[in-house]
């Protein structure tokens, strides 16, 4: 066991108890102890929290090494303060990422990783607000929180090997949430449908995405809408604490939407929600919302975030159109951003992929011509797999709960309202981008936990149902270890990875290749002020300007 062995187990536990501590600080400060938040929650809004302060710092400064140092080591310090009165449930995340680390020991990351993951994330380590960063990569027009939250971890000796550990905050603390309340609600013997659904999900999650390294932004958001749909469908439950709720429910949207600005189409919740309100509770939905710290800092947290779209391409929503501004120097073209957003549908609906691309995307794309080749390139190869290992467990689940038919409420019109808005989604996904990775995952497995968690329930046997579900949970854990064994056995044997002596993921000068790039620009630029005050450097199909102590970058043919 090497040196860099241990450094790394020490900054991996080093930047989670960081981001707990800034959970614990803003429940501390926002006065919320009264709500009772697991401490799984709290772990979520100290990350909702870091990707707030992310934003907004990196307009004025980068995340360099000092930085990041006294971040993190005041991060340490709120945690050691605060950290007492959540003892025993600390105990229970000690364990669960000390399991989670197996899947952080990895030397093969995801495609997108390298391409503009990891470039993002380092260019946020070494500049703050770039204007038109967007010409730089393709992956650079649609940025996401993690990148954000990934580089307040670029920290001394272990430097840009961390930049994985967002994904696994996301993962543990979202996993600790449902093993939490599942606990609760055996103690408390509220065996029900939401129960199982929550059974459901962190079977799921453990099981099919036990691969963090593949999380990027989409899988992350898809355990996390998980947690939002649970949350939803237990609002009946929750209208004594309703601003408990509430809360709940504004960190997962806001966490989810950052993550990928696709999911801001998850608001269609709302439309439901407030016909319960209206219906049922009585409440003034606006009045909640004001009332409610959490919503200020989601509020200023989605600001900042379509900013950052705003400074790298000029839109709002990229690629919505309607939403560009052509005015600004580093405004992309509506044209380009068509032809983008035709590129993204058109590769959702296997009309492009590594080695191949369709000659008429647009003719592709329409009705269902993409139909044929998709259940050919896709469906077969991707979907069908995933849908099995689903139905699979859910034939597990059955076997171990139902017995006999139990009297339950089958009427309760906002259950079914709620799961037509699931409905939707899965119709609105598979015309528009019918891609896994584009919600695909979490509708799906929705579409089948939700009426099998009522199924379940309806003929559930109560006869050692602790001993079941203990079962269920310790399976689960024990498929995600041996995934990961074999994983990591793989890379071993395939890359000659040796996690032991040098335990981090594998990079090469390429993952640099962006901030290069950026650097000849800004040197350049600098080089010619001294010379001309007037003149205008470029790099490949790139040009740089200063403006207002911004840089500028834009194409070569804009003035």
């Amino acid at each position: 066991m090497s040196l860099d062995f241990i450094i790394f187990i020490f900054f991996y536990f080093f930047a989670i108890f960081s981001a707990l501590g800034y959970g614990l600080i803003i429940e501390k400060f926002f006065k919320i102890e009264k709500y009772n938040l697991n401490i799984g929650f709290i772990g979520l809004v100290g990350v909702l929290f870091l990707i707030t302060y992310s934003y907004a710092s990196n307009y004025i400064f980068s995340h360099d090494l000092y930085h990041n140092v006294i971040f993190n080591i005041l991060g340490i310090i709120f945690f050691i303060f605060y950290i007492n009165n959540k003892k025993k449930e600390f105990i229970v995340l000690l364990i669960i990422f000390t399991v989670l680390l197996i899947s952080f020991f990895l030397f093969k990351t995801h495609d997108d990783f390298p391409y503009y993951h990891f470039p993002y994330t380092y260019h946020i380590t070494q500049n703050s607000t770039v204007f038109g960063l967007g010409e730089l990569n393709h992956g650079f027009k649609t940025p996401s929180s993690i990148f954000f939250l990934n580089s307040l971890f670029y920290l001394p000796i272990i430097k840009y090997n961390l930049f994985q550990i967002g994904a696994t905050l996301i993962y543990g603390f979202s996993i600790l949430i449902l093993l939490l309340d599942i606990k609760k609600n055996l103690k408390l013997k509220e065996i029900d449908p939401i129960f199982f659904l929550r059974l459901f999900s962190l079977a799921f999650i453990l099981v099919f995405f036990y691969r963090v390294q593949e999380h990027g932004t989409d899988r992350s958001a898809q355990i996390l809408s998980l947690l939002f749909v649970i949350e939803i469908f237990n609002l009946k439950k929750n209208y004594i604490n309703f601003n408990l709720f509430l809360s709940k429910t504004i960190i997962l949207l806001t966490l989810i939407i950052g993550l990928k600005l696709f999911f801001l189409l998850y608001l269609v919740f709302i439309l439901p929600l407030i016909y319960y309100l209206i219906k049922d509770l009585k409440l003034n939905l606006l009045k909640n919302l004001l009332n409610n710290k959490f919503f200020y800092l989601s509020l200023l947290s989605f600001i900042f975030y379509i900013f950052i779209y705003f400074a790298n391409t000029g839109c709002l929503f990229f690629p919505v159109s309607f939403s560009c501004f052509e005015n600004f120097s580093w405004s992309i073209d509506v044209d380009r951003v068509n032809a983008y957003k035709l590129h993204y549908e058109n590769w959702s609906k296997a009309g492009s992929g590594a080695g191949y691309e369709n000659a008429d995307p647009l003719n592709y794309v329409k009705f269902f011509n993409w139909l044929p080749n998709w259940i050919d390139k896709y469906f077969f190869n991707k979907v069908s797999d995933f849908i099995l290992g689903i139905i699979f467990l859910v034939i597990l689940f059955i076997c171990f709960f139902c017995r006999k038919k139990n009297e339950i409420n089958k009427n309760i019109f906002e259950y079914k309202f709620f799961y037509m808005i699931i409905i939707i989604l899965f119709l609105e996904w598979f015309y528009n981008h019918p891609a896994l990775r584009y919600g695909g995952y979490s509708i799906i497995a929705l579409l089948f936990f939700i009426p099998f968690s009522y199924f379940i329930n309806k003929f559930k046997s109560l006869d050692k149902i602790y001993t079941k579900v203990i079962s269920i949970i310790i399976i689960s854990f024990l498929v995600f270890i041996f995934r990961n064994v074999v994983r990591i056995d793989k890379e071993v044997k395939q890359y000659k990875y040796d996690m032991f002596n040098k335990p981090y993921y594998y990079l090469d000068q390429s993952h640099f290749r962006i901030q290069k790039t950026m650097d000849a620009l800004i040197i350049n630029y600098k080089n010619c002020q001294i010379n001309d005050s007037t003149c205008i450097t470029t790099e490949g199909e790139n040009r740089i300007i200063e403006k207002f102590g911004k840089y500028i970058i834009t194409r070569k043919n804009v003035k």
